[in-house]
């Protein structure tokens, strides 16, 4: 029997807010990545063999802009 759980992501040490530790917004952001790296890693993988660029650029996205924008989004 499996037992599945919601992932909690923790960033301690951070100054964005009085109690220096942000729960909220990286595990917020860590679940926009899943869902945009569930949309563009098929489409890059798609559009690669013509533009390796392009290619990589849309698999990097969630990683690069989807993730870092909304855990420093939300301040908690």
């Amino acid at each position: 029997m499996a037992v599945v759980g919601v992932p909690i992501c923790v960033e301690c040490g951070t100054r964005s807010n009085p109690c220096r530790c942000k729960i909220v917004g990286p595990t917020v952001g860590f679940l926009a990545f899943v869902v945009a790296a569930v949309v563009e890693w098929p489409l890059g993988v798609l559009v690669y063999p013509f533009k390796h660029k392009k290619g990589r650029k849309i698999m990097g996205h969630p990683a690069t802009v989807v993730y870092p924008s909304v855990t420093n989004a939300i301040p908690l």
